[in-house]
């Protein structure tokens, strides 16, 4: 009976001692964090970050920014990786698509899971070019496209693009050059865009930084979407005939692309086609002669891949990086 009573008081000493510790412990401290202002927005980028000011006790393995269009955004949605551990860090984003609102937070991630900070709107702004002209833009698929003609007189390092107004020039030239339809720019450049021979695409820096010339495959990526070659002029083409001419076989422009029908520029440097056909370049070289392009027409609905020499005169659209 004695061993009894020692065990009992044992027992009851150890449930007492439980209870005193757990009374004791406290209560683990929450993973916590801020997101940082954002700053230098630009059309296609910005820049963010957080401030982890509690790891909850345990290690960050990663951290970093998310961002959507929608609110409450998610490391399920688009963001960046940012290195481990707690304190101040700094992101940047890429690839946004201009004039467009988006909504950041912060996020940090331990064993015990996820948390986020305060959520910040923002909006991207106009797509801009050397000269400072802005461009509209559409997002197709997975793809975000100029809405408009390119109409730059410069290159995206500053470096200023021949101007070729007689024909002899431009038809002998393998150097790059541009034109306005008719050597017009008062009436035609605005609406249309420019006409570069490829001599100015095979640069690399036609196209505003962040953004590029479309390869044949980057068409086709987009004409696939949209259902094949043979309809997808239709719904890339704007609609109606204020610019097409009659009878603009099938546009839509459900896409939102809104192809014109700018003409385009002979190799021999004379210029056709406006109202009837919109003609544009790719990044991809066939042979030391021809490139690949896209031609849209009012009587079709078709988008047609052809073959061209590189003293044509194009338009050109760009697709982001």
């Amino acid at each position: 009976m004695k061993y009894l009573s020692e065990i009992k008081k044992l027992v009851a000493l150890l449930i007492c001692s439980l209870i005193c510790l757990n009374a004791c412990k406290k209560d683990p401290e929450p993973l916590a964090l801020n997101t940082t202002s954002i700053t230098d927005i630009t059309y296609s980028s910005a820049t963010s970050g957080g401030n982890i000011t509690s790891d909850g006790g345990l290690e960050i393995t990663v951290r970093g920014v998310c961002w959507s269009k929608s609110q409450n955004p998610t490391i399920n949605d688009s963001k960046t990786e940012d290195g481990s551990g707690s304190g101040l860090f700094t992101s940047t984003v890429t690839g946004l698509t201009p004039n467009t609102t988006y909504y950041l937070r912060a996020y940090a991630t331990n064993s015990d899971g996820t948390a986020y900070g305060n959520e910040l709107p923002f909006s991207t702004g106009l797509l801009t070019d050397f000269d400072g002209n802005t461009y509209n833009t559409v997002t197709i698929g997975d793809q975000t496209w100029m809405q408009e003609n390119l109409r730059v007189t410069k290159l995206n390092d500053g470096t200023r693009i021949p101007c070729v107004t007689d024909e002899d020039t431009w038809l002998y030239t393998n150097e790059p050059g541009y034109g306005w339809y008719d050597n017009d720019a008062s009436t035609y450049g605005e609406l249309y865009g420019a006409f570069y021979n490829w001599y100015t695409v095979n640069t690399g820096k036609l196209c505003p930084v962040g953004w590029h010339v479309p390869t044949d495959a980057e068409w086709t990526t987009l004409t696939d979407f949209l259902g094949g070659e043979e309809i997808a002029g239709g719904k890339l083409k704007e609609a109606g005939t204020e610019h097409w001419g009659v009878p603009n076989t099938d546009a839509t422009n459900e896409s939102g692309f809104t192809a014109l029908p700018g003409g385009y520029r002979s190799n021999g440097g004379q210029y056709y086609s406006i109202e009837w056909s919109g003609r544009w370049w790719t990044s991809s070289m066939i042979d030391n002669i021809y490139v690949w392009t896209r031609h849209m027409q009012s009587n079709i609905a078709n988008v047609n891949r052809y073959d061209m020499n590189k003293n044509y005169g194009f338009s050109v659209r760009c697709v982001i990086d």
